[in-house]
């Protein structure tokens, strides 16, 4: 029996079965572990940013409150409204106007002479750099007439009151320099808005008010170094009547 091999020991059956690729169910528990590390790192930022948003709102409200309050704080000897919760400025009786008149008396020519330094003052502060938008000079009217007809008498009020700044022939009024003015330029815009926001009385709708305006955290993130154009509405400075 020299012609016969010896057999050799026989290998399991399962062993040649099995595959050395990974399993299905192994690839399904990997992708299952990678979505969850995305998903929690996704959720980590997201979270983070939130969290860095809501501080920086809350900084932000906190220095406008601080600015807000410190001009009130310097108008208060004054006849002068700081309202830091609607970001407004009330003149009271110096800020009304006459039946279908658009100037103020002396009293309000004062008025505007005490605030618009100090309304400069919190622009160049380090809150107003940051944050300070522009001053809205709003004209108000009572409800005698059409809405057109007093939202150009509202406009005539609100430019005359622009004109009162900036005019050089009338620079007693306010008493500011000229750097003061290219400032005013700078910041101040002039808009009516007719019998709309109307008072318990007609004296009282016959009114001006400053509107404080702020940057929101998106503005200053667009845009480092904001320009504010000035409006007009129609009356350039050069042109302005105020006899």
């Amino acid at each position: 029996m020299f012609g016969t091999r010896a057999a050799g020991p026989q290998r399991p059956k399962s062993e040649g079965e099995k595959p050395f690729w990974i399993s299905y169910a192994d690839l399904m528990t990997a992708l299952m572990i990678l979505f969850l590390i995305v998903m929690v790192a996704s959720l980590a930022m997201m979270t983070k940013r939130i969290a860095e948003a809501e501080q920086g709102e809350k900084t932000r409200t906190d220095e406008i409150s601080k600015l807000c309050n410190r001009l009130k704080i310097k108008a208060r000897n004054l006849d002068i409204v700081v309202d830091c919760r609607q970001n407004r400025i009330n003149f009271g009786e110096a800020g009304r106007f006459g039946y279908n008149d658009y100037k103020l008396g002396p009293a309000g020519q004062r008025a505007l002479r005490d605030v618009v330094p100090l309304v400069i003052e919190a622009a160049n502060s380090d809150e107003g750099q940051k944050w300070f938008k522009q001053v809205l000079i709003e004209g108000f009217t009572d409800i005698d007439g059409s809405y057109l007809y007093n939202l150009h008498l509202s406009l005539q009020r609100s430019e005359w009151v622009m004109c009162a700044i900036l005019d050089d022939r009338y620079s007693a009024i306010t008493g500011l320099n000229q750097d003061q003015k290219r400032q005013v330029r700078d910041l101040f815009l002039a808009g009516g808005v007719s019998f709309n926001n109307a008072k318990d009385s007609k004296e009282e709708s016959r009114r001006v008010e400053l509107r404080l305006q702020f940057y929101g955290l998106k503005d200053r993130t667009a845009s480092a170094a904001p320009t504010r154009p000035v409006v007009f509405n129609g009356t350039a400075p050069e042109k302005c009547l105020l006899q």
